[in-house]
């Protein structure tokens, strides 16, 4: 019996680990992808992963992680609406929180506008407020280089920005692996770790005249609410980006965390997604 007990559990082993060697490396639309172990930064999946390619407002996350990594910053203080912002949502047709001129939000208010429906209206308030210099487009221009400089310090060669949203002037880029890398940092913040995962929220802000008004947002990543353990990312579109997706899920402890950029659709990005987190998860 214990002989035939040993060479069950033998004939089982080798059959879970042909099993694992066998795994179908997934197809997606997507023309460019990565996938790694957040916990190790081990590679689990590559497709055209360091070719440049135009990232929509995936380029938020890095707004988000440079406002985040503000030294004495107070997510609390309270930022008044310009009408420049929502100048610019307008002429850019632009994705938007819909921020009201003369209303006065919070930093971390702001935050959620930029990362659940994806606000430029709430970038550009962002760049505004933690850029320097004497004007408004001093401030942005020195925004967006606190940008670069955080990519340069991730040690990534292959991103530049030149916005502080994607909607950039021809020379705003990353690369799957960058893209990923930069999540993977910024997921290390409390803050932003808590809004990325965040399916919807209603806040309450004050408004010009002294009163008070809700402001309703939600995520614009599917994946919250389709694939089980999802904790975020961003998601990413435009004319050059196409759709993007920045993601991560933990199951069983383990967090996968990647990226698809210039998929099909919004509903191609979110296939992609969830193929490469399965085919991460068991890797």
């Amino acid at each position: 019996m214990a002989l035939t007990a040993g060479a069950v559990l033998s004939v089982s082993a080798s059959a879970s680990t042909a099993q694992a060697a066998a795994l179908p490396t997934p197809t997606i639309t997507a023309k460019g992808g990565f996938v790694m172990n957040n916990g190790t930064a081990k590679t689990l999946y590559s497709k055209s992963a360091d070719t440049r390619r135009s990232t929509g407002s995936t380029t938020k996350i890095m707004t988000a992680k440079v406002v985040l990594s503000q030294k004495n910053l107070n997510l609390d203080s309270k930022v008044t609406v310009q009408k420049a912002y929502s100048d610019y949502i307008v002429k850019n047709t632009a994705s938007s929180a819909r921020l009201i001129v003369g209303d006065k939000v919070t930093v971390r208010q702001l935050l959620y506008g930029l990362m659940l429906p994806s606000g430029c209206d709430a970038a550009y308030a962002l760049a505004d407020k933690f850029g320097s210099g004497s004007t408004r487009a001093a401030r942005v221009k020195s925004f967006i280089g606190k940008m670069n400089t955080s990519a340069k310090s991730l040690g990534l060669k292959n991103t530049h920005f030149d916005s502080f949203d994607g909607i950039g002037n021809g020379s705003n880029y990353s690369t799957p692996r960058d893209l990923t890398k930069i999540a993977s940092s910024a997921m290390k913040n409390s803050t932003f770790r808590a809004i990325v995962k965040t399916k919807s929220t209603k806040q309450k802000v004050t408004t010009k005249s002294g009163g008070y008004r809700y402001m309703s947002w939600a995520n614009t990543n599917a994946l919250l609410s389709s694939y089980s353990g999802t904790i975020g990312v961003k998601t990413g579109s435009g004319p050059a980006a196409k759709y993007c997706l920045v993601f991560a899920a933990t199951r069983s402890g383990k967090t996968v965390i990647g990226t698809v950029l210039t998929s099909t659709s919004s509903a191609s990005r979110t296939a992609d997604a969830k193929k490469l987190l399965d085919y991460g998860f068991k890797k």
